[in-house]
């Protein structure tokens, strides 16, 4: 079993930064595909980044793509978002997932295993 946590969220301005973490706990991270998807209120959860289990390839949804960065320490047995240039649109509950051992550019929620808490991201206008 592996329990996520995340951290980070928060309230912030649109145009500033937030950096979320995802800390692994009961087994190591490094054997699986990470992802962080995120549900706003009345939406469905969608998809916003993953890592694949070696931390070579990243995909990002349309919408954060150049704004935010994926990336993993294996060795802390955390995965990290840094989120820039934020929207009034990028608020939502965002949550970290794993799973798929040894696999990468996992998008469906269906394809992980684990999944943590959430944290709140606001982003005000």
């Amino acid at each position: 079993q592996v329990q996520l946590v995340e951290s980070g969220g928060g309230l912030v301005q649109a145009g500033g930064s937030l950096r979320l973490s995802c800390a692994a706990s009961g087994r190591t991270l490094s054997r699986y595909a990470m992802g962080w998807f995120r549900q706003a209120p009345g939406k469905e959860r969608e998809f916003v980044a993953t890592i694949s289990w070696s931390g070579g390839s990243t995909v990002y949804a349309d919408s954060v793509k150049g704004r935010f960065t994926i990336s993993r320490d294996n060795a802390k047995n955390t995965v990290n978002l840094q989120m820039n240039s934020l929207k009034p649109e990028d608020t939502a509950v965002y949550y970290c997932a794993a799973g798929g051992d040894y696999m990468s550019n996992l998008r469906r929620g269906a394809e992980y295993d684990y999944w943590g808490q959430g944290t709140q991201v606001t982003v005000s206008s």
